[in-house]
């Protein structure tokens, strides 16, 4: 009897084996597909819709972050908020990546340059707003000699202005010392770019370990350019980035600010502050202009 059952069971399998392997061979391809055997205690693999939503991206809202001027839709699609300070501001498309494969509005301009010069025009412009009017701050509380609280485009940096001779050097010398050093620095910031963390790796009067940071160009970090160990976590870093863009922005009008005060009214920045305080009508954007061209 036990024969005869095991031979039933073994007929019945190889006829229900035949009957799917009909199924798959006449079926069309699209139900073939649906068609499979799985081993007793397999798991089953997550449904569709499951699977979609386990490897679907967030997409962010940024339905607050654009300017009443410059941002439209197009540059929100590709300036996704990933950038500190990005207000999908891109008027000429020059971060557009859709645009000359990649290389940005005209072929010649690369995204990813454009980005990084941005944060370091931002930083020398804080450094310039800074020290432009700081000898006129310090000179009229009394902080340093009235004689050295010179305006800054009279210290010799643009001499049809005015040159200051009481450096250990003439203008002309320190120009060109300027020059040397300084672009030592940003051929030396060029490499860093082109390699990222190279600087770290070059060898530097010993010095190289105090470069060692993130590899990113634009915020290197490490024990020389983050001494303090800002932004311990990544929240506070992206304020810190944040703050930087900001005030950076600010900074670069400030500049052209103090260049066009300096060509107008012939004065320092805080010498403009004051009188427009003390005359807000009589010495202001309007009166200026118009007395500067003959108004």
């Amino acid at each position: 009897n036990r024969l005869v059952q095991e031979t039933a069971r073994m007929a019945s399998l190889f006829a229900k084996t035949q009957a799917l392997q009909g199924l798959t061979t006449k079926a069309p391809k699209s139900l073939r597909r649906q068609v499979v055997v799985r081993a007793e205690g397999e798991q089953q693999p997550p449904a569709p819709a499951a699977e979609a939503k386990q490897t679907s991206v967030a997409k962010v809202d940024r339905s607050k972050d654009v300017l009443y001027v410059g941002s439209d839709a197009a540059a929100l699609k590709y300036l996704d908020g990933t950038l500190p300070g990005d207000y999908g501001f891109d008027p000429l498309g020059l971060l557009d990546p859709t645009v000359s494969n990649g290389q940005g509005a005209g072929g010649f301009v690369n995204p990813r340059w454009l980005q990084y010069s941005e944060v370091i025009h931002a930083r020398w412009a804080m450094l310039g707003a800074a020290g432009c009017i700081a000898p006129e701050i310090l000179g009229k509380a009394g902080v340093i000699p009235a004689e050295t609280a010179v305006d800054w485009f009279r210290t010799g940096v643009i001499p049809p202005a005015g040159v200051y001779k009481d450096f250990w050097a003439d203008p002309f010398t320190l120009f060109f010392i300027e020059v040397v050093a300084i672009q030592f620095a940003e051929l030396k910031r060029l490499q860093d770019y082109k390699n990222p963390g190279s600087q770290s790796r070059q060898y530097f009067l010993g010095l190289e370990g105090l470069f060692k940071g993130s590899d990113n160009p634009a915020y290197p970090g490490g024990p020389f350019f983050n001494f303090a160990n800002f932004g311990k976590t990544e929240a506070e870093m992206k304020k810190l980035k944040l703050n930087e863009i900001k005030n950076g922005r600010l900074a670069m009008l400030a500049m052209f600010g103090y260049g066009a005060q300096a060509v107008i009214t012939g004065d320092g920045p805080f010498d403009n502050l004051l009188a427009h305080l003390a005359d807000p009508t009589g010495a202001n954007l309007i009166t200026n202009l118009g007395g500067k061209f003959g108004q």
